[in-house]
């Protein structure tokens, strides 16, 4: 690679904070002049500001988007020989916090396309498992992957009929919507990350869970904060999850800049459609009644690693998410459940994918480079 060409990367959280500096700087010293860094004005401030964006009552911030995913389901009353139905072809956060929970996981096919949960192999695992001595069916967590919502209305028409409770993961759907609503205000709760590189994220960890249930909120508060009604009284049994003052203020100004940010992912995605139509390769689909937010701009194509080490000497990186699913990881290859369909098509996919360059800042120019090194490729593999 020629190490004076510029590179452009895969994502790049720092061009955005590049971008509204003045406002961000200032959000921060705001914070460090007011000498109250946990649970303060800041995070509460975020907290209602969110809510309102997602359309429900309640955000209780919380230190990760793992932790989101965990502490709702354990406000939910989601535990011990639970078993929570999910997907392999997602971060392994989703599945790791359903364990630290304390419930099962039970994982399920998707849609070759759009990447979300099947909804007929999530009620073909439902059914086999109904009476199984392995454990009782109690949740669903669809992922709302790469910025596109899953199926929500047949899920939650599936979470209804078999008495399930629905966590949804929106850690990659910021403002991502549904026939009109925003994710996160479908199920019982919604969960999502501030990691930096999401399409609101924070200068570090951060999460929030969501809802619209008065008791779950006030319980999902306590379990952030060891369990805690009343200051150093714990009614229960909680952890320390909380969500800083600095990131809360970082997060508040990002926030009223998200429209704009994911309507420039949504004019990138266009400009890469345009671009690549034209080759042998799978673009991302837009499913009909949703607002796809591109968290990833995700190809299928053959021969994906020669593009990827293409792409990388050209000073185009990319990635995998995810190269490997969960079920095939070492930690739970073998160990754990699937639904009766198999992971076929999870198994398939995670070959073939690639995540282009994608953030509110890449221009036009760097777009039309990308896609000419893809068709200089194309053109050599040939």
């Amino acid at each position: 690679m020629n190490l004076n060409k510029k590179v452009i990367p895969q994502a790049n959280p720092g061009a955005t904070y590049r971008c509204y500096k003045a406002e961000i700087d200032s959000a921060i010293q705001r914070v460090l002049k007011s000498g109250h860094y946990i649970l303060g004005n800041e995070v509460k401030s975020f907290e209602e500001e969110f809510a309102s964006y997602i359309r429900v009552n309640y955000g209780i911030g919380v230190a990760s988007g793992t932790d989101a995913i965990e502490i709702a389901l354990r406000g939910c009353d989601v535990g011990m020989r639970h078993l929570v139905f999910t997907v392999s072809h997602t971060a392994v956060a989703t599945v790791a916090a359903i364990e630290r929970a304390g419930a099962i996981p039970v994982l399920v096919d998707i849609n070759p396309r759009s990447y979300t949960m099947d909804p007929v192999a999530l009620e073909n695992a439902i059914r086999y498992y109904r009476n199984s001595s392995v454990g009782i069916p109690r949740a669903v967590i669809p992922v709302h992957l790469y910025g596109h919502p899953a199926e929500m209305d047949t899920i939650m028409a599936l979470a209804k009929k078999y008495n399930l409770i629905v966590i949804e993961d929106c850690a990659q759907a910021h403002g991502a919507e549904y026939k009109g609503k925003k994710v996160g205000s479908f199920g019982d709760a919604g969960a999502f990350s501030f990691y930096p590189t999401k399409n609101l994220g924070a200068f570090g960890d951060g999460g929030m869970i969501v809802c619209n249930d008065s008791s779950l909120a006030e319980k999902i508060r306590a379990l952030r904060e060891y369990g805690w009604k009343k200051r150093h009284i714990s009614s229960f049994s909680g952890q320390n999850s909380r969500l800083d003052e600095i990131h809360a203020a970082v997060l508040r100004v990002k926030l009223k800049k998200m429209d704009r940010d994911n309507s420039l992912r949504r004019n990138i995605a266009r400009l890469y459609h345009n671009e690549l139509k034209s080759l042998n390769m799978e673009l991302p689909l837009e499913s009909k009644d949703v607002l796809h937010v591109y968290h990833l701009y995700v190809v299928q194509l053959n021969h994906r690693d020669n593009l990827q080490k293409y792409l990388k000497a050209q000073g185009i990186e990319t990635a995998i998410h995810y190269p490997l699913p969960v079920h095939l990881q070492p930690a739970y290859k073998g160990k754990v459940l699937a639904g009766p369909d198999g992971l076929k098509i999870t198994e398939t996919i995670c070959t073939r994918i690639l995540s282009l360059p994608m953030y509110p800042q890449l221009t036009e120019e760097e777009i039309k480079e990308i896609c000419n090194h893809i068709k200089e490729w194309m053109e050599q593999a040939q």
